[in-house]
C-alpha cells in the first residue's frame, strides 16, 4: 500500500512539473532567443511529452490528451495564418469549449457522452461491471441522470473556456501559463466532485437501480 501511495505522489508531482512548471520555464527562457510566438508554441512541448508518456503507460488516449493534441493543432493552424500570441494561448481553451458544446449537443439528441465514456471505460476494466452498467440503460431514471451529468459537464467546460478567454486577454503570457492550467484542473476537480455527490444522491433516490 505504501508503495502505491508513493507512486501516486510521484506521478502527481510529475504531472504538475510537465503541465505547470516546465511550460512556464520553456517560455521564459526561450522567449529572448526565438520570440514570443515561437516561445508559446515551444511551451506546449512538455504537456505533449506527458500525454505521450501517459499513452505509453495506459495504452489509450484520454480526454486531456485529446485537448492537448487538439490545442497543438490549433496552434499550428494559428501560426500558419499569422495568429497573435493571445490567440495561440487560446488553443486548449477552444478545444475545451468545443468538447463542452459536443457534450451539450449529445444530451439534446439523447446520446449523452457521459454514458458513452463511462461504458467504454468499464468495458476496459471489468466485464461484470460493464454488464451491470449496461443493464441500467433502459431505465428512465438512469437515462435522466446520465443526461443531467452530461449537460452539467458541457456547461462547466464552456464556462471554463469563457473564464480562460478573459484571463488570456487580462494577464501577461507568463502568468497565464501558470494560471490557465490551474483553472482547468479546478474546473475538472469541481465537476468530478459534483458528479460523485450527484451520483450518490441519485443512487439513494433509487434512480440508478436496475
Amino acid at each position: 500500500m505504501k508503495g502505491i501511495v508513493t507512486r501516486k505522489r510521484v506521478m502527481m508531482a510529475l504531472e504538475i512539473l510537465f503541465n505547470f512548471l516546465l511550460p512556464w520555464t520553456v517560455y521564459h527562457f526561450s522567449k529572448p532567443h526565438i520570440g514570443e510566438i515561437h516561445a508559446i508554441m515551444a511551451s506546449a512541448a512538455p504537456p505533449i511529452v506527458w500525454s505521450l508518456v501517459e499513452f505509453a503507460r495506459h495504452r489509450r488516449i484520454d480526454a486531456i490528451s485529446v485537448m492537448v493534441l487538439g490545442g497543438i493543432a490549433l496552434s499550428l493552424a494559428g501560426f500558419a495564418l499569422g495568429g497573435s500570441p493571445k490567440l495561440l494561448l487560446m488553443r486548449e481553451s477552444l478545444v475545451t469549449g468545443l468538447i463542452g458544446f459536443i457534450f451539450i449537443v449529445s444530451a439534446l439528441i439523447r446520446r449523452p457522452l457521459i454514458y458513452v465514456l463511462a461504458s467504454a471505460s468499464l468495458k476496459r476494466q471489468s466485464a461484470e461491471d460493464s454488464a451491470e452498467f449496461e443493464s441500467y440503460r433502459h431505465q428512465p431514471g438512469f437515462r435522466r441522470v446520465m443526461t443531467v451529468m452530461t449537460i452539467v459537464w458541457g456547461i462547466g467546460l464552456v464556462v471554463e473556456t469563457a473564464v480562460r478567454s478573459v484571463l488570456v486577454f487580462s494577464l501577461p503570457v507568463g502568468r497565464f501559463l501558470i494560471v490557465g492550467p490551474i483553472v482547468g484542473y479546478v474546473t475538472i476537480g469541481l465537476l468530478m466532485l459534483w458528479t460523485f455527490l450527484y451520483g450518490r444522491s441519485a443512487e439513494k433516490a433509487g434512480l440508478l437501480e436496475g
